[in-house]
């Protein structure tokens, strides 16, 4: 029963769907805006040294926005279909829709997309975010009384504390120690550029290491999610499983430059220059003259007088 154009009453009116998170989007604008006021200090750097440095502070700050920003993406792990199902409660309306789950470190994301878009006089295009503490009974309870489509109650009901899949304890569990080790990268990461810029690159190096071991960590702990058996989501007539998403193999790409500081931390000599000059600058040719203190280095220095000294002198 509707009053026109297809509004329920009793149900308030749908949303806009969500396109991207706030706090995903900060942590880009910061890092943007650290690395232009890096670049801007560019032309005071002379010769090759200036690529290097480009080089080093753009891969370094690529680290560090990918580290913080795996923490809030919803990609860890995805499924999707496309579908013909039940749209609401209550109506023999069936519409051909493509159904997504999308997983994350802190809860999921449930979309669905009407194909085409309009469908019964009404935009079909949701996108619902559900953290891990409000995944509950009460959390989805207020889905239902919002009146989401039967695809999205459905995904959602088996992430609650009633469900006989129990996904909730093993992917909310997976998902925080995840986190942990990914803040304790960052940690480390930021350790990494103060000893580049002290400088000190074998332990600067460690610490690189460190950051890549914590990231291998994270995927470890994500990937406990296989443990538990695979709960299939049935929805009309077709099914589907959560696999591994592009957060995962974004953490894996990122965590391989473990690879590359192996070599740059355990054959890093004082002769080897061109390690140097890439986290240096290169004292030669950036000070290619100078001059010297020759009374200095003759010894022939004179201190200033103490006042014992300078009473005996005036007697």
């Amino acid at each position: 029963m509707t009053f026109y154009d297809d509004i329920y009453p009793f149900y308030p009116l749908q949303r806009t769907a969500f396109i991207i998170s706030g706090r995903l989007l900060a942590i880009i604008l910061v890092f943007l805006m650290l690395a232009v006021g890096l670049l801007l200090i560019l032309p005071g750097i002379r010769g090759k040294t200036r690529v290097f440095w480009m080089l080093r502070i753009m891969i370094s700050l690529f680290i560090g926005v990918v580290i913080v920003a795996l923490n809030f993406t919803n990609s860890w792990a995805e499924a999707r279909m496309t579908t013909n199902v039940t749209y609401k409660s209550f109506s023999n309306a069936v519409i051909q829709a493509e159904v997504g789950l999308h997983v994350g470190l802190y809860g999921i994301n449930v979309t669905l997309r009407g194909n085409p878009i309009v469908q019964f006089n009404e935009t079909i295009n949701y996108n619902e975010m559900f953290s891990w503490h409000d995944i509950a009974e009460e959390e989805y309870e207020q889905a239902l009384i919002k009146g989401l489509p039967n695809p999205i109650l459905y995904i959602v009901e088996k992430f609650t504390l009633s469900s006989p899949c129990g996904m909730i304890f093993q992917y909310s569990y997976s998902g925080r120690f995840a986190s942990a080790t990914l803040w304790t990268a960052f940690c480390c990461w930021i350790l990494s550029n103060i000893l580049f810029f002290l400088p000190d690159i074998v332990y600067a190096g460690y610490m690189t290491m460190a950051t890549a071991a914590f990231i291998f960590f994270s995927m470890a702990s994500f990937s406990t999610i296989k443990n538990v058996p695979r709960c299939v989501f049935s929805i009309g007539e077709d099914s589907f499983v959560t696999e591994y998403s592009h957060s995962f193999w974004l953490a894996l790409a990122t965590g391989e430059h473990f690879l590359v500081d192996i070599p740059v931390t355990f054959t890093l000599q004082p002769e080897v220059t061109q390690f140097r000059l890439f986290f240096f600058f290169d004292e030669d040719k950036s000070c290619p003259e100078g001059y010297l203190n020759s009374v200095f280095l003759n010894g022939e220095m004179h201190l200033p007088l103490t006042p014992k000294e300078y009473f005996l002198a005036l007697r």
